[in-house]
């Protein structure tokens, strides 16, 4: 459980982060899926979804930048997303009965896994209520400033959803403008593999590209508590794959 230092750092930053929520094996088990997984849906995608999925900076081999909704279809990454430890604290965050809307796999490749622009979750997901969802972001690799862990906008839940643009090709990466985000300060939150990097939907965010030779690899799990609805979403989400707890 989250203790009221920690819960009232969220609340006045918009993010927190707590080390070792998961056992070792859970992390090993959860990076083998991953990359059993990353190997069979390469094969498979087709030109559409080579340009989307498969990571451009890195020239040498195809590696794919994410995959989707692994909470839903994997049952290893279920079992991160239901683990007691984890439900507790993002209750505590958001309130009761929380439910995953959607989640993700980050490969973030060493040798120039691109980066993340500015943005905000909220914007993707248009919750009826601003504090009802919360990222949980699960380091699968320890995540540091060289191979790209995330930058927050301190105090920017506090402040409004701003209007995101997409580049040129790239109708699903929605962003927040660059002459916008500069007038932000960011700040590095690097995490332990098997720590869990939380943030509130408004709070700004990003990720640099990775310039090591380690893979940054990571599972984002978008929770919003029973009453949690998506009024304006920017993109289409899947009521279908909704998973409960």
């Amino acid at each position: 459980m989250l203790n009221q230092e920690q819960l009232q750092s969220y609340r006045d930053h918009g993010h927190l982060t707590v080390e070792a929520v998961f056992a070792a094996d859970d992390i090993l088990t959860a990076v083998a899926d991953a990359e059993d997984w990353a190997e069979a849906e390469i094969a498979q995608l087709d030109a559409d979804g080579r340009a989307w999925y498969v990571e451009g900076a890195v020239k040498d081999r195809a590696v794919l930048r994410k995959l989707d909704n692994p909470v839903y279809l994997r049952p290893a990454f279920c079992a991160l997303a239901s683990n007691e430890a984890l439900l507790a604290m993002v209750a505590q965050l958001i309130g009761a009965e929380p439910q995953a809307f959607f989640s993700q796999i980050f490969f973030k490749a060493p040798g120039g896994g691109g980066p993340k622009p500015v943005h905000q979750d909220n914007f993707y997901f248009g919750p009826n209520d601003p504090d009802s969802m919360v990222t949980a972001w699960i380091a699968l690799d320890d995540a540091d400033v060289e191979n790209g862990c995330l930058f927050f906008g301190e105090g920017t839940n506090l402040g409004p959803v701003i209007p995101h643009t997409s580049p040129a090709g790239e109708p699903f990466n929605l962003l927040i403008p660059d002459e916008v985000a500069r007038g932000y300060e960011m700040t590095a939150a690097p995490v332990r593999r098997g720590g869990v990097s939380f943030h509130h939907g408004n709070t700004l965010h990003q990720s640099s590209d990775n310039q090591s030779s380690r893979p940054r690899r990571a599972c984002a799990i978008h929770y919003g508590n029973g009453g949690t609805s998506l009024v304006t979403p920017a993109l289409i989400y899947d009521r279908a794959v909704v998973v409960k707890f």
